[in-house]
């Protein structure tokens, strides 16, 4: 019976083999500094030939920030222990904006030395599958989420969670992970309690405020800034587009302009200049 079966059982095995799609080729991490994650239908890590950023030095009044996120980077991108990072606070501070100058700064120290990736939130329960790809690679990789957060009937969080907690593989040693939100703690605060109360010990748990942003080994906040910090973001951004106007001018103009958007901040301030520049016929530096 066995000779009957084993010609008929290896045709049927070779004809899912066929049907088998192959598997997706390596990704070539050498021909760019930065790339984006898409996860379907097949994976694939997309070039970014040009990163929209701003200079590190242009980042004002973040002075305490800049130095923890970019010795953070550096040394990882050196080889050294680091810690996953969380940024996390008041909208157009500079969060997403240091990451990608503390990247740049890293390669700047060591051409190639660091690939940055971004994942898309709705993408975040694929960065298992992102970190089995990056995980035999030699290039030192940061992996980028902008603006994380979950909402109450969301479980993508425990995709993070376990990436973050390490699970039996570990997170990969050349990848670190870093996010930015506007929530200190990720979730609503039902989510939180509903993690307390599962856990073995439910008053330990409250103890230790059981959320995902207790998973990162380094939070940098970024908080509201005063005017003054706000005039000094102006002022180093009129610097740096060579802008010839009255120090007084600039600082009315500015203020008129904080005051029409309701805020003060990096990104108020950064708009209010790149509008300042085109009435003044001020090309980008």
């Amino acid at each position: 019976m066995d000779h009957v079966l084993l010609p008929a059982l290896t045709r049927i095995a070779e004809a899912l083999e066929r049907l088998t799609p192959p598997a997706p080729p390596a990704p070539d991490l050498k021909g760019a500094d930065a790339f984006v994650w898409h996860p379907g239908p097949r994976p694939a890590l997309s070039p970014v030939p040009r990163v929209s950023r701003v200079e590190i030095a242009l980042l004002q009044g973040i002075d305490r920030q800049k130095m923890l996120l970019l010795e953070n980077t550096l040394r990882f991108a050196r080889g050294l222990p680091a810690n996953n990072v969380m940024l996390w606070g008041a909208r157009g501070m500079g969060k997403s904006s240091l990451v990608k100058a503390a990247h740049a700064a890293a390669n700047a120290e060591a051409a190639g030395s660091l690939a940055l990736i971004e994942i898309h939130r709705e993408d975040i329960r694929t960065l298992p599958d992102l970190l089995n790809i990056l995980r035999p690679q030699e290039r030192r990789c940061l992996v980028f989420c902008d603006d994380l957060s979950f909402e109450r009937e969301d479980a993508d969080y425990k995709a993070l969670k376990s990436v973050l907690d390490g699970g039996i593989e570990g997170r990969p040693p050349n990848v670190l992970f870093y996010a930015t939100s506007n929530r200190r703690h990720l979730m609503p605060r039902d989510m939180i309690e509903n993690e307390r109360s599962t856990a073995i010990n439910p008053s330990e748990a409250t103890e230790e405020k059981v959320s995902l942003s207790d998973r990162f080994g380094l939070w940098i906040g970024f908080h509201n800034c005063d005017q003054p910090t706000y005039l000094a973001m102006v002022e180093g951004y009129a610097r740096a587009f060579s802008i010839a106007i009255d120090p007084e001018e600039l600082r009315r103009q500015a203020n008129e302009w904080s005051v029409t958007r309701g805020a003060r901040s990096g990104r108020v301030a950064w708009q209010f200049i790149l509008d300042l520049a085109g009435r003044m016929g001020v090309k980008a530096a």
